[in-house]
C-alpha cells in the first residue's frame, strides 16, 4: 500500500479526516488536495476530508465541527438534542470554548458560541466516538445547568422543559444535578425547580 491507500483507509476509519491527522502520520497534507482533485476524497470544510460514499450519519455535522474546533464541546441546545432531551432544533451548532480562546473562522455550520472558563468549561465533557470519530458534548446534567445559567439567552421556557425531560427520562440525576448547579452557580435559581420535579 502507498500513502494514498493508507489516507483512504484512514479516512474509512475516522469519517473526517483533518490535515493534523495526516501530519501526524508523517505525511504531506498535499495528498489530501491530490485525492480531492482525483475525486477520492470529499472536501467537507476549510481542511477537512472524508469519503465520497461515505455513509452520512445523524451526527455528521457534529463530527465535523469537532473537528474543526478542536476545543469546542457541544453544549445547551445542540447538547439538548444530542442526548434528546426537549424539543429543540437549533439552527446553528451551540459550542462552548475557553474563555480567552480565539473565535474559529466562520465556516459551515454556523457557530454559536459559548464562552466558560475553569470547571464550567472543563467538567462534565464526554467524548463519544461516533464511526471513530470523537464527538464532545457535556453531560446531561451539565447541560441542564447551563440551560439554567444561560436562561436569558435560550429562555427559562427551554431550561425548564430540559429539565422535567431530563429528570422524567432518568437522564439525571439530583446529586449530578447540584454537583453542576454548584460549579455554574445556579443552587438558588434552581432549587425551587428542582424541587417541583421530584414531587
Amino acid at each position: 500500500m502507498n500513502q494514498s491507500d493508507y489516507i483512504l483507509e484512514l479516512a474509512r476509519h475516522r469519517r473526517v479526516l483533518r490535515a493534523a491527522d495526516v501530519r501526524a502520520q508523517g505525511w504531506s497534507p498535499q495528498l489530501l488536495i491530490r485525492l480531492h482533485q482525483a475525486g477520492k476524497l470529499h472536501r467537507l470544510g476549510r481542511g477537512l476530508y472524508g469519503l465520497p460514499d461515505a455513509e452520512v450519519t445523524e451526527h455528521q455535522t457534529l463530527i465535523e465541527v469537532c473537528q474543526r474546533v478542536p476545543k469546542a464541546v457541544l453544549c445547551l441546545l445542540s447538547a439538548l438534542q444530542f442526548h434528546e432531551i426537549g424539543t429543540q432544533l437549533p439552527h446553528e451548532v451551540w459550542v462552548a470554548l475557553p474563555e480567552g480562546t480565539q473565535a474559529p473562522a466562520p465556516g459551515y455550520p454556523a457557530l454559536r458560541i459559548t464562552r466558560l472558563r475553569g470547571a464550567a468549561y472543563s467538567d462534565g465533557i464526554q467524548t463519544v466516538a461516533e464511526h471513530g470519530a470523537p464527538i464532545r458534548v457535556y453531560s446531561a446534567a451539565k447541560t441542564v445547568t447551563d440551560c439554567f445559567k444561560f436562561r436569558n439567552k435560550i429562555g427559562l421556557d427551554v431550561a425548564l422543559e430540559a429539565l422535567k425531560d431530563a429528570w422524567r427520562s432518568r437522564k439525571v440525576t439530583m446529586d449530578e444535578l447540584g454537583h453542576f448547579a454548584k460549579i455554574n452557580r445556579v443552587e438558588r435559581v434552581m432549587q425551587p425547580y428542582l424541587e417541583a420535579v421530584t414531587q
